[in-house]
């Protein structure tokens, strides 16, 4: 298996990746490209401003007493998205979340925290649990996600309440696939489509595909079915991306919104991550992130390790090193969610095997998978050397980050609060 030179993603991260003649992958160039080619930042923020402008001039016309949609999960993009245009731009947003009833203590207590910090409506829409155990049973069998319903939530539930509502602005955070492959330009100002919905996000899967299947019914799809072209043109709602007129840098925005609104990241020792700021109101993601280990080789401490090297904040070594630790460990909620699919442990590998990658999986004489290749085995040699970027004084496991990194030399100040200091197998359902 390739890697790439300077990060840690293999040759087959999804949905895709390009390497260069040097061996850097399409997403440290995209990131390179946030900081060194001639954007001119404040020109987009202008834009920014006349899109925030128009928005109020639109709500005003149409008699709407919100200005847009920001679709929220009550993590620290969340948090960031909504002070940014409530404070900055003077915006009123609705406040849009999809309850995919896989939540985490410290992602209801965030999403609580964002209610009361912004002061702004929030509608909720909460999956039922039925339904939710029939769609991600079925599509944990077709292809290997228990969490499809949820992604298929956020990225339709809130254009369904935008055209309801006559609202035409969405406003998203970063284009995540963007920042973590490079699939898109900084210069192309994508913005949110169908086709990257169903392809991406929903598995090339719309939801009226699935009735019929594992007990799934036209009710248990709702939540997921898009608005038709006629009511998307009527509405004029477009879902811009903030990552397009901002420098976009989650770390930092992060630390903003503790500072400001009083956003917290967990304090224990996560199963797949070193991370305690990112991903936390998720529960399902150790499930969701251990199957893309499992098909692919690769987790979430690939994806968190290669954001750390690419802003200078964590060597080479270091982001080998927290692969290594992280990745391949099975997470303890593992049985938790098999009861909950009426399955065994046993039948979810069954399940997953026929999906592995064989260029990295390989089965021995006993039946058993092992991994052909990691990063973290690989050799540091003048190829990785020539890639290295400069090192920043902000250091990942630096004692001014202890509440955001784990770090066993030096670990996280305790909580006062349960919900971010002790870590529960069990998902919260409300």
């Amino acid at each position: 298996m390739k890697y790439c030179t300077r990060c840690m993603y293999p040759e087959n991260a999804k949905p895709t990746i390009i390497f260069d003649e040097e061996g850097v992958c399409s997403g440290c160039r995209y990131h390179e490209s946030r900081q060194y080619l001639e954007i001119d930042w404040d020109e987009r923020w202008q834009m920014l401003e006349e899109i925030a402008a128009e928005a109020k001039v639109m709500a005003k016309e149409r008699g709407n007493s919100h200005d847009c949609i920001i679709p929220v999960s009550g993590g620290k993009d969340s948090h960031y998205q909504v002070w940014l245009l409530k404070e900055k731009l003077g915006l009123n947003p609705l406040l849009v979340t999809f309850n995919h009833a896989y939540n985490t203590p410290s992602g209801v207590a965030n999403l609580r925290n964002l209610a009361e910090k912004s002061g702004c409506d929030l509608v909720r829409y909460s999956a039922g649990l039925d339904s939710v155990q029939r769609i991600s049973s079925y599509m944990l069998k077709e292809v290997g996600d228990l969490t499809w319903h949820y992604h298929a939530g956020i990225r339709t539930f809130p254009f369904q309440v935008a055209v309801q509502r006559n609202i035409p602005l969405i406003v998203w955070g970063e284009h995540g696939f963007a920042e973590l492959t490079g699939l898109v330009s900084i210069e192309d100002f994508v913005e949110h489509t169908r086709w990257a919905r169903k392809e991406h996000d929903m598995r090339g899967y719309e939801p009226e595909e699935l009735i019929g299947k594992g007990g799934i019914s036209l009710g248990d799809i709702a939540p997921y079915v898009y608005p038709t072209d006629d009511e998307l043109e009527k509405t004029e709602v477009r879902g811009i991306y903030l990552s397009n007129f901002i420098n976009w840098d989650a770390k930092k925005q992060a630390e903003i919104m503790i500072k400001e609104w009083g956003f917290s990241g967990v304090r224990y020792k996560r199963q797949r991550s070193f991370n305690l700021y990112s991903k936390i109101e998720d529960h399902a993601n150790d499930i969701h992130d251990y199957l893309k280990y499992l098909k692919f080789g690769y987790g979430r401490s690939t994806d968190d390790a290669s954001t750390e090297i690419r802003h200078g904040r964590m060597t080479r070594e270091e982001g080998m090193a927290m692969v290594k630790e992280y990745d391949a460990k099975e997470p303890e909620s593992l049985s938790e969610y098999c009861r909950f699919l009426k399955i065994s442990e046993q039948e979810f590998y069954d399940l997953v095997d026929p999906m592995r990658d064989t260029d990295i999986w390989e089965k021995d004489e006993f039946g058993s998978w092992n991994i052909k290749d990691s990063v973290w085995m690989q050799r540091v040699g003048e190829n990785e050397e020539n890639a290295r970027i400069n090192q920043s004084e902000d250091r990942t496991f630096g004692p001014e980050n202890r509440n955001l990194y784990y770090n066993e030399m030096d670990p996280p100040e305790p909580h006062d609060d349960v919900n971010y200091q002790t870590w529960n197998k069990k998902f919260t359902v409300l």
